[in-house]
């Protein structure tokens, strides 16, 4: 029975991922949590405990211009507290350290119109400080790959589920209450919550090590997303086409209509891996996410 260890409380990944193992399977792994706020865990030895699954982080929520303050609590926490943990664990005697990275790592949504796919070759640019953080930290935790300790780096793309935040509940709000919705032709990589607890299961069953992009089996497209969610609600959305060149306006002003409309793939055959983790097909994913399991 293979023993894990949360770093980072309360977190939605972190919650989903427990409550997954315990629902699907209660009798082959033990996790634990352990919140990383107060300072408390470094006294704590992780030396029973086969994987570290890092989840503790700040998200990125700012719009603008943000303080020198603000910034330097993105490298505190995402940066120097992952690296930090990370060494802990190793020194322990852990085995397995599981770091949930991001495809922020990769910059921005390409704008309307324009295709942004990436391939295992594409460099990382982020745009921002949240995003360099992630790759900071990345570049402090692989160097300490091997000797008995392996090291995972995920770089998933918008994660969503039930309670998730960011820009997927912003969309379902939309559903509900919108008559009509603009059609705009973009694809984008999305992953169900419960396809990547599926995935870190078998990266700590297997124990892996190295750099993994999962994502869904589908891409997903921001209008048809929009009428899955209002078809979930029993309720029909028609999509509008003309908008475009009024969303390519608003764009260039305003940053999260990019984010939401914009293009951002990864290529698929990245995010291949040799047992199937996708649990959910996109449509059902929406499903259960909208209304729940076996309604």
């Amino acid at each position: 029975m293979k023993r894990i260890l949360i770093t980072g409380a309360n977190s939605y990944i972190g919650t989903s991922f427990e409550e997954y193992i315990k629902e699907n399977y209660p009798n082959q792994y033990v996790v634990d949590t352990v919140d990383m706020i107060d300072g408390s865990w470094r006294e704590k030895s992780f030396s029973e405990y086969d994987s570290v699954f890092h989840v503790a982080g700040i998200a990125h929520s700012d719009k603008g211009k943000i303080s020198e303050e603000r910034v330097k609590r993105y490298y505190a926490v995402n940066t120097d507290l992952t690296i930090e943990t990370a060494k802990k664990a190793k020194a322990d005697g852990v085995k397995q350290f599981v770091f949930m990275s991001s495809a922020i790592v990769y910059g921005e949504s390409a704008p309307i119109g324009k295709t942004k796919i990436i391939t295992k070759c594409t460099p990382v640019s982020p745009a921002n400080c949240y995003g360099d953080s992630k790759v900071q930290a990345e570049n402090g935790i692989c160097p300490l790959n091997g000797e008995g300790f392996k090291v995972v780096v995920l770089r998933p793309p918008m994660v969503y589920g039930k309670g998730s935040k960011g820009n997927y509940p912003l969309l379902a709000k939309i559903a509900v209450k919108t008559p009509i919705f603009p059609y705009v032709n973009n694809q984008r990589s999305m992953l169900y919550v419960e396809n990547l607890c599926e995935f870190v299961r078998l990266m700590i069953e297997n124990e892996e090590q190295g750099l993994f992009w999962p994502q869904n089996e589908e891409y997903s497209n921001t209008s048809e997303l929009v009428r899955m969610i209002a078809a979930a609600h029993g309720k029909k959305m028609p999509l509008v086409k003309g908008f475009s060149w009024c969303l390519k306006l608003m764009g260039k002003v305003l940053g999260y209509i990019n984010k939401a409309f914009g293009n951002l793939c990864y290529d698929k055959d990245m995010s291949l891996y040799r047992v199937n983790y996708n649990l959910k097909s996109l449509k059902d994913s929406i499903i259960e996410t909208e209304i729940g399991k076996g309604e």
